[in-house]
């Protein structure tokens, strides 16, 4: 069972590990994926919501009657609507992105995807992302799921995280290695 599962862990992957058992059981798994993913649009597309969400100044009543309000308007109801309140009147909205991401994590071993979060100093062209992919590919094994992220802070050369394993070969790094190199021989 998913509970045993290492994939996820601490309380919202309790809360992601139990609605994926549900959502399996009842074959919705394609639809609470979609219907999380509408509610994470909406957080990252509101301010007000994402301050809802993370502020310990409303109440229980408050987020689970304005969480209500919003479900029912995006017309996200079900496995993931129902789970979604429950967190909001146990107090532990806050969680909910880990929930979110807990329950994709999940769905990926099940279907056994690869997911590749590579960070870059700028959006990368359709040919070095077309490149990236079958470099990836013939690493891994298996075409993965990139999910690109830019952080201009790292000047250049780019970040790989796959699961627990991470390659990094941005020029930030190397900078950081060429200071402290030069500190040891002065």
């Amino acid at each position: 069972m998913a509970g045993e599962d290492k994939t996820v862990s601490g309380m919202a992957g309790r809360y992601a590990s139990a609605l994926f058992d549900l959502a399996t059981e009842a074959g919705q798994v394609d639809q609470v994926q979609a219907d999380l993913a509408r509610f994470k649009a909406l957080l990252d597309g509101s301010d007000d919501l994402s301050r809802l969400v993370k502020s310990p100044v409303f109440s229980a009543d408050d987020q689970a009657r304005a969480v209500a309000a919003i479900l029912d308007k995006a017309g996200i109801g079900g496995l993931a609507g129902n789970l979604i309140k429950v967190v909001a009147s146990n107090r532990r909205l806050f969680a909910i992105e880990g929930v979110i991401r807990g329950f994709g994590a999940l769905v990926a071993k099940a279907r056994g995807e690869i997911t590749a979060e590579v960070t870059v100093a700028e959006a990368l062209s359709a040919a070095h992302s077309k490149t990236l992919s079958a470099a990836l590919k013939d690493v891994l094994g298996k075409e993965p799921k990139i999910e690109v992220k830019v952080d201009p802070a790292i000047l250049g050369g780019l970040i790989v995280k796959v699961g627990s394993r991470m390659i990094d070969t941005s020029l930030r790094t190397k900078l950081n290695s060429i200071r402290t190199a030069m500190k040891e021989v002065g």
